[in-house]
């Protein structure tokens, strides 16, 4: 199959950004939707991207992004959406409802390939929502066959500069020497950005990957305790980690989901109670994952950003 132009929808986004520079360096042209386009400016300037101000929800926008392209990869994926059953209206928009129209949109124009992102634990009887959804959106993904090709990849929670989850965790303990978490002995495996996008990529270049799910996991399994201590030695600001019972944790929750950009929500501590890690290697092919250790400092370390400043400022002296 050709591949000369991939539409990333949510491409602007923290992995997307990584895969579209992926692609760019292949010689391989990216179409990017975005709301806003001022919100995409990092993209603007990556040779070979087409950074397009659209509503991906809309179908005419959907439409004309899908045309002309030889494949998609949808990365949209929401961590919060109001109550419903079996999941909020805003999950069943962004991970049932887009995937389904993707497909369609796809049979519509002839372009036979997609390669979806998904969660681990995604199941039709998960505790959550959001794993209920993603569930759901797999099995849109599937229904595209033949027309379709597919590959669907479920990755743990992903790190890397940027990440919402392991810069979350440095952002509030700042402010908080004793953490109450609930969910504190869940068990996670994260996985690297790099990683992950080195594996959308493969996806969309290998034959042999039409029809599988690949799970997406570092070498590591930690509790969700254990990586909140972590982050505190790295970022300067240990703190006491308390885990809250589960009443008490889903109070907790229930208060923070208020919020703006709320940090937790009941949905996300139910999905908690799935363990988020591989059912077998943690990357396919016997790849090595790069470890959270070998790259989280390089971000969270006041010490590590303090060096690389003034390393460059010497270099620039020097030039």
């Amino acid at each position: 199959m050709k591949l000369e132009e991939v539409l990333i929808v949510g491409g602007s986004g923290f992995v997307g950004t990584s895969l579209a520079n992926k692609l760019a360096e292949r010689g391989i042209r990216v179409r990017i939707p975005t709301r806003r386009r001022s919100r995409a400016g990092h993209l603007l300037l990556l040779p070979n991207a087409n950074v397009v101000e659209a509503d991906v929800h809309d179908d005419a926008s959907l439409d004309a992004l899908v045309a002309g392209v030889d494949a998609v990869v949808n990365l949209v994926g929401i961590l919060h959406s109001r109550e419903g059953k079996p999941y909020g209206a805003d999950f069943e928009q962004a991970h049932v409802r887009l995937p389904q129209r993707l497909v369609a949109a796809c049979r519509k124009h002839g372009v036979g390939r997609i390669v979806h992102v998904s969660a681990l634990g995604a199941g039709d009887d998960a505790p959550s929502g959001y794993l209920r959804s993603k569930a759901a959106g797999e099995a849109a993904i599937r229904a595209g066959e033949p027309d379709v090709a597919w590959t669907i990849v479920r990755p743990s929670v992903i790190f890397g500069p940027g990440d919402r989850f392991l810069n979350l965790f440095a952002g509030l303990l700042k402010f908080f020497p004793v953490f109450p978490v609930g969910g504190a002995g869940s068990r996670l495996q994260p996985v690297f950005v790099e990683d992950v996008t080195e594996l959308l990529a493969t996806a969309l270049a290998w034959p042999e990957a039409v029809g599988q799910t690949w799970d997406a996991a570092g070498p590591k399994v930690y509790t969700l305790g254990e990586l909140i201590e972590y982050v505190g030695e790295v970022s300067d600001h240990r703190a006491l980690v308390a885990p809250l019972p589960g009443p008490v944790a889903m109070l907790q929750a229930a208060v923070l989901e208020k919020l703006p950009n709320a940090p937790l929500s009941r949905d996300n501590l139910r999905s908690l109670q799935v363990d988020n890690v591989a059912d077998g290697p943690p990357l396919p092919f016997d790849a090595a994952p790069t470890p959270l250790e070998t790259i989280a400092p390089l971000y969270l370390s006041p010490t590590r950003r303090k060096a690389e400043f003034f390393g460059m400022a010497a270099r620039k002296r020097e030039v």
